[in-house]
């Protein structure tokens, strides 16, 4: 059928979908041309405003700017968060890496997760492997609607740059009453470049989400691995069991078997849908107060605190945290700098011991035990030089 306009205004044979696409954009339509009166319901679904939206991003420090633990490691080999907030090695012992923040971005960016190979690994054993991943909360996979027929499709993007070209391997796990796998690959198109990669995976109709503050989704990058986590043939493509011997059967290169092999990535999203959006950048501020809910790294200098003698010569100081952590935190490290007691005047505790009592999730009391006899149930304030503390999944 002919499309026909007519002097009324009108437009007649126009099926659905029959302009193709660009025909009708920004600059073909006049200002205030299309307002909520010519717009049916349902005519703009959720995936068309995707790009809109807020609050989009389930991953936490994906455009890699915050460190509270180090800029950069060296000498790196073993399982951990070593230095950028939220991105954890998972490592057997695959080569020696440098860890690191890298100034090295794509275009709108300006911090990467950078691994350098150090020292090489000669040869890999059958479960040794090397993996990047982020963790996330049970309570953040609960609006992907798994575990129903209704459940959401997620689309993970990201920029990455390698040393070398070929597959490298990502699984998407998902932890609750058993771990569920699905898994895809990725290509490294050119070497020493920035390119970005976008999966979409299927919703998981089987299991679902734990509401709680367990781990949830893990997203997981292979960098290598041995035998154990190969012999599968090939990636598991749609949800099913946790398949170890898949795990990484897709991958071609290995990074770590060379000095000269690195890897980085930053820009990483994942958001509910099949289309991959704009990355959202958040503040900064706002981007550490996530991160501050699973690690904190608080450096006091002269700040003072108030607490109370406890016996001759114990004294606990309190600290309240700035954000509510995940869960009780486990204390890596703390100092005590120099303390006033009502009545006596400022010291500094010679010889002391210094452990976390009465950890929560909004607080903790640090217990410092000197040589000296300083009385019992009297206030007092003292200085939390630093503390480290993690809640991490």
């Amino acid at each position: 059928m002919a499309i026909v306009i007519n002097g009324s205004g009108t437009v007649t044979g126009l099926s659905v979908g029959g302009l193709p696409d660009g025909t009708v954009d920004a600059g073909t339509l006049a200002t205030n041309s299309v307002d909520s009166a010519e717009l049916v319901d349902g005519a703009v679904d959720d995936s068309h405003m995707a790009s809109i939206s807020g609050r989009k991003n389930m991953i936490i420090n994906g455009a890699m700017q915050i460190d509270q633990r180090a800029t950069s490691k060296t000498s790196v080999t073993s399982t951990g968060y070593h230095t950028l907030d939220r991105w954890k090695l998972d490592n057997s012992g695959l080569g020696t890496f440098t860890m690191s923040r890298s100034a090295d971005a794509p275009s709108g960016f300006y911090s990467s997760l950078k691994m350098d190979c150090t020292t090489a690994y000669g040869s890999a054993g059958a479960d040794d492997f090397n993996a990047i991943h982020q963790d996330l909360e049970s309570y953040d996979g609960v609006s992907l609607g798994y575990g129903t027929s209704d459940a959401k499709s997620l689309t993970v993007s990201f920029w990455v740059k390698c040393s070398q070209t070929g597959t490298l391997q990502f699984n998407l796990l998902h932890y609750a009453s058993s771990t569920r796998q699905i898994s895809a690959t990725y290509t490294i198109n050119t070497a020493n470049t920035w390119e970005k990669k976008t999966i979409t995976f299927a919703g998981d109709t089987s299991q679902a989400s734990d509401n709680d503050n367990s781990k949830g989704l893990v997203f997981e990058w292979f960098l290598a691995s041995g035998t154990g986590r190969t012999s599968g043939g090939s990636p598991q493509t749609s949800w099913g069991a946790y398949a170890l011997n898949k795990r990484n059967a897709g991958s071609t290169i290995s990074i770590g078997d060379s000095t000269s092999d690195t890897w980085q990535i930053t820009g990483v999203q994942a958001e509910i849908g099949s289309t991959a959006t704009n990355f959202e950048h958040r503040s900064y501020g706002e981007e550490l107060a996530l991160c501050k809910r699973y690690y904190q790294y608080y450096y006091g200098n002269s700040a003072m605190h108030p607490g109370r003698t406890i016996s001759g010569n114990r004294l606990d100081i309190a600290y309240h945290f700035p954000v509510e952590l995940r869960a009780d935190p486990t204390l890596e490290a703390t100092d005590i700098g120099q303390v006033y007691i009502a009545d006596q005047s400022a010291f500094n505790p010679s010889s002391p011991t210094i452990a976390a009592v009465h950890a929560s999730t909004d607080g903790l009391v640090v217990r410092r035990t000197c040589s000296e006899t300083i009385g019992a149930n009297k206030v007092c304030t003292g200085q939390i030089l630093y503390l480290r503390i993690s809640a991490e999944l």
